[in-house]
């Protein structure tokens, strides 16, 4: 029994189910309308990597070539890449943290190809795949989750807006930025990402409720991994995601996010809509976080592996490749040079990496307060004095 039925019961119970009174029904990852069967499901390519009809969305891909379609691949093979090496340097002590995004790299690839050079980015702090298609190297997000930068990025240089950290944040920025836009007359649009755990801050409620007062230029960008760190997204809403738009007056759509095809298609539609000045639209792309939630978490503690397992078999590298050989779209010296190509882009990330200075020790304790404090003070020279430590022991 799905949540959304369970909802729609009428709470008188007859005789034979007094039994069962007081017990509780919990909807199970895998099943039910807030879980991927929602039959209104965008989805152009299958797992197996089949072309599928969609007599709405067909004409956003229409054109698309088979160069296009490489160059897609292209870059979820490279982010993946990039993203592994990332995780791998965390291991090794060379990252503070990092945030991986295997299994969504379709879900960023599609709706970050979708943009217009003059459309700007509001993303968090997981979308890799998105600063790779704005063009940000990969090497300053690193330099970040390495402490020596801020984002090391001009964000008006690649309309890409630095990392935001604190959840559900960014929403609010994009939309007062879509507000302006609109004010000045631009018929450019503006896409704020964030996952379903941010989707039950306040700050994005507060998103919604001005951009469809204002009418504003956005696309709200829901990557839907399931996993709000250790909570499951049944834990936090009755009905899936996209369905909360309808309570703000704007459209909302679910969209396979292993799917690159649709997932471009769709935002393209939302791009559309925010610039011909039909206001936001809310997408949500339904995917898979397959690793942890960050290098931090350790995920076997609350899911099982048979769930990954069954997302692994959806793994949106794997069904566009099987559609580029089904479609002779791609040959074998194509993957080939590809491999290459990604092993080239590991070894740059982690040379730049290891060449990379220690960040500040004590940098932290800088701007806590305007004017200083005995507190911060003393604290800092503890810190100091700890870190001293360690070279008077080398030195011995």
């Amino acid at each position: 029994m799905t949540v959304e039925s369970t909802a729609a019961r009428t709470p008188r119970r007859s005789a034979s189910t007094k039994s069962t009174a007081g017990k509780r029904t919990t909807a199970k990852k895998g099943t039910g309308a807030d879980q991927g069967t929602d039959p209104r499901l965008v989805q152009l390519l299958t797992p197996e990597g089949k072309r599928v009809k969609n007599a709405e969305y067909d004409r956003y891909v229409a054109a698309i070539t088979p160069e296009e379609l490489r160059g897609l691949y292209r870059d979820m093979v490279l982010t993946r890449r990039f993203d592994a090496e990332a995780t791998a340097l965390q291991r090794q002590g060379e990252l503070g943290l990092w945030a991986s995004l295997l299994g969504q790299e379709a879900a960023q690839i599609g709706s970050g190809r979708a943009l217009r050079d003059d459309d700007y980015v509001f993303p968090t702090y997981r979308e890799h795949g998105v600063a790779w298609c704005r063009g940000v190297d990969p090497t300053n997000l690193l330099g970040m989750f390495r402490g020596v930068n801020n984002g090391g990025w001009d964000p008006n240089g690649n309309n890409f807006h630095l990392y935001t950290i604190v959840i559900g944040s960014q929403t609010l920025h994009a939309t007062g930025y879509a507000m302006g836009i609109a004010k000045d007359g631009a018929d450019s649009a503006v896409i704020a990402y964030f996952g379903d755990g941010a989707s039950s801050q306040g700050d994005v409620a507060e998103s919604f409720t001005f951009s469809a007062v204002y009418n504003a230029p956005v696309v709200f960008f829901c990557q839907n991994n399931q996993w709000a760190i250790s909570e499951p997204t049944e834990k936090q809403t009755r009905v899936p995601l996209y369905q909360r738009a309808q309570g703000f007056g704007f459209p909302g759509v679910r969209v396979d996010g292993n799917d690159v095809l649709a997932c471009l298609a769709v935002t393209k539609w939302a791009l559309e809509r925010a610039r011909g000045g039909e206001g936001p639209t809310l997408v949500e792309a339904y995917t898979y976080r397959m690793g942890a939630h960050t290098t931090s978490d350790d995920p076997t503690r609350y899911r099982h592996d048979d769930e990954r397992a069954a997302w692994e078999a959806k793994d949106p590298i794997l069904r566009l490749r099987r559609y580029l050989e089904a479609s002779n779209h791609a040959d074998e010296g194509f993957f080939a040079e590809l491999e290459t190509e990604s092993e080239t882009l590991g070894k740059r990330v982690r040379e730049a990496v290891r060449a990379m200075p220690d960040p500040d020790h004590l940098a932290i304790f800088e701007n806590v307060y305007a004017d200083g404090h005995a507190l911060v003070d003393e604290e800092r020279a503890q810190f100091a004095a700890y870190q001293a430590s360690f070279a008077d022991e080398g030195g011995n």
